[in-house]
């Protein structure tokens, strides 16, 4: 019975992790307009992936603590087409805009762009961390 337990619980275990978006993880963004970058922890949330800030760095790469640790930096993303390609909404801290994101990944990089309006923005290519 205990081994049937840990099979099924092995099982469950390995269905769970195949059936992860290959978007989940964590990603370290392009330096900003002011030189600082993040670690961005992308999960899903309800029926979309949202990425939240967990680390800072400045332009040196040090460690620095700001107000956006912990808010939402990508939301409403889902797949669109296939490919890696993925849409929703990116915030960018450095200009406090929130614009509707065309993400595309590939293997371990993360192309970033949005716009707003008519502004559009290239937010860099973000690599897995």
């Amino acid at each position: 019975m205990k081994t049937t337990l840990i099979t099924l619980a092995a099982i469950v275990g390995f269905a769970a992790a195949a059936a992860a978006d290959p978007l989940e993880g964590n990603w370290r963004t392009s330096a900003d307009d002011n030189g600082e970058s993040g670690v961005i922890n992308v999960a899903p949330c309800g029926a979309a992936l949202c990425g939240t800030l967990v680390q800072a760095f400045d332009s040196s790469g040090a460690s620095i603590q700001t107000p956006s640790i912990g808010r939402q930096i990508i939301f409403d993303t889902t797949p669109s087409g296939g490919d890696g390609a993925y849409r929703g909404q990116v915030w960018s801290p450095d200009r406090d805009k929130t614009y509707n994101s065309r993400l595309q990944l590939n293997g371990n990089q993360l192309a970033v762009s949005g716009c707003v309006l008519f502004i559009c923005r290239d937010g860099g290519t973000w690599t897995r961390n």
